[in-house]
């Protein structure tokens, strides 16, 4: 068995993914991990942040109506029903929003928070935020998503010019006190609008300008009416769209962005995207989803990522549908197989290279560096676009029967992202040994040898067993000193120890 140093870098285009909103709940990593197969770029968590409001922080949708008033739409509310932030001035970190990101974080992904907020609170609230966010590494915040819409509380109270002045304000202060977290602009709908100019383009000038990334939301099918309504042939409360209408409004919104922002490009997001079951029903859904990922390379080379809206829906816009008998479960709808696919598919893969200059034989033992002179390694986690890893090299003379990894008592417990034949895994900091068999059942579609089954015969091969080393506790540490904010370091003292056998046992 050999060891090398590995880094992971991006994807040509990332895969992020939705978890939680007014239609869903927040389901955990873990659950998400074993179901894909593999971690995400990032994760979308919605949140919202009023806290001038009487009745904040309630969630806006448990607060009763004005004057006994009756809601027919998802947007009646009072304010926007996202989960409420309960960090900032009013609040502490110990809430909701932080154990999600924390426990993102902690599974080798990237926060992007998308916070819809009230542009009255004042600079020392904003300051408040930033602080909050600091320690949760190269966090993407989305300000007001959507911002050219009439739907969001912040829309309804504000004009668009103070949005957008809203946007920059908050940008600067970010910059000030937090500036490894990248803005997120997002004021494009994919689609052409007939004036050759986006909505509100002028007033939102300044925050194309300075924003970090360019968004847009959109999708290919979406009933927006959506609990209240059901939609049906003549409704006037969905939409259904192609992928070359769609297509063809990202290329003109990126010229416009381009324009706009003085001819320096940023990286350009899908924020929110799907094809919603209610219109399309399931079967189009998946084919349709397939096919805009199969296209977009080619037909918007510009686009850096793609945010799927969402791991599980109360609705259709999701991988698993919400069991409306028990809110913990869902079940899979034919778009969850599609997307695994697509997850494996070349540009959609973040790149794992070697560092060949570090290759060490583990034959070579040390007993002054815990069994072997690679021993100890040190890892950095940067986030989920750069770390520096390891890899060892394990040689099979043919398809397992039982492979496992253990851990040796270190003394300071390891968090963990593990990869071997497509298939990812989690350590906890808490656990000693993981069980790899997964990576090899047949039913593996992350597999790259996916021929490997127990009677796949007696070729011997090697596989690369990758390992990187997220914060435990998903914030990074300020102790560590110079560069704490974009990177966490581990130090893995020992070697672990590999179980292989190719028969039961007797």
């Amino acid at each position: 068995m050999t060891a090398k140093k590995i880094h992971l870098g991006p994807a040509q285009i990332a895969c992020d993914l939705g978890d939680g909103s007014e239609r869903g709940e927040y389901v955990n990593q873990d659950y998400i991990l074993h179901t894909l197969g593999r971690p995400h770029r990032a994760i979308n968590l919605m949140y919202c942040y009023y806290p001038l409001d009487e009745g904040w922080p309630a969630r806006a949708s448990t607060l009763p109506m004005p004057d006994g008033g009756k809601v027919g739409y998802a947007w009646d509310y009072a304010y926007d029903d996202y989960f409420p932030y309960t960090g900032g001035l009013e609040g502490d970190t110990t809430g909701e929003v932080f154990q999600q990101m924390s426990d993102v974080r902690r599974h080798g992904q990237d926060v992007i928070l998308t916070l819809a907020m009230d542009c009255g609170v004042s600079d020392a609230q904003l300051e408040r935020i930033a602080d909050d966010l600091a320690p949760f590494g190269r966090l993407m915040l989305r300000i007001n998503h959507e911002a050219m819409g009439q739907w969001f509380a912040f829309n309804k109270r504000y004009t668009y010019q103070q949005v957008g002045d809203f946007f920059v304000r908050f940008h600067r202060i970010l910059k000030a006190r937090a500036p490894h977290i990248r803005t997120v602009l997002c004021v494009g709908d994919g689609h052409v609008q007939p004036t050759g100019r986006l909505k509100y383009e002028d007033e939102f000038a300044e925050a194309i300008r300075v924003a970090d990334m360019w968004s847009a939301d959109t999708y290919l099918s979406l009933h927006w009416g959506w609990p209240f309504d059901i939609a049906e042939p003549g409704g006037n409360s969905h939409k259904r769209v192609t992928n070359e209408a769609i297509l063809e409004g990202l290329n003109f919104e990126y010229e416009r962005f381009m324009a706009r922002g003085e001819g320096k490009t940023r990286d350009f997001v899908l924020s929110e995207f799907n094809a919603d079951g209610d219109v399309s029903g399931p079967y189009e859904q998946a084919t349709q989803i397939t096919d805009f990922y199969r296209q977009l390379p080619v037909k918007a080379p510009f686009i850096t990522g793609v945010t799927l809206y969402q791991f599980r829906d109360r609705g259709r816009l999701g991988l698993e549908i919400e069991d409306p008998s028990n809110p913990a479960v869902g079940y899979a709808q034919p778009i969850l197989e599609a997307y695994k696919a697509i997850m494996q598919t070349a540009p959609y893969l973040p790149a794992i290279t070697d560092r060949v200059e570090y290759h060490e034989s583990l034959a070579t033992q040390d007993a002054a560096h815990n069994g072997c002179a690679f021993f100890p390694a040190n890892l950095r986690w940067g986030g989920s676009e750069d770390a520096d890893g390891i890899a060892l090299v394990l040689e099979f003379e043919k398809s397992p029967t039982f492979c496992e990894i253990t851990f040796a008592n270190e003394d300071a417990p390891l968090n963990l992202m593990l990869e071997i034949n497509g298939r990812w895994f989690y350590k906890a900091p808490d656990v000693t040994s993981i069980d790899l068999m997964p990576a090899f059942f047949a039913t593996n579609s992350n597999a790259k040898h996916n021929n490997l089954s127990s009677d796949a015969g007696d070729a011997c091969f090697a596989m690369d067993l990758r390992i990187f080393a997220p914060p435990p506790g998903g914030t990074n540490d300020p102790g560590q000193g110079d560069g704490w904010e974009t990177n966490y370091r581990t130090t893995m003292q020992k070697t672990p120890e590999m179980r292989i056998r190719y028969a039961p046992v007797m």
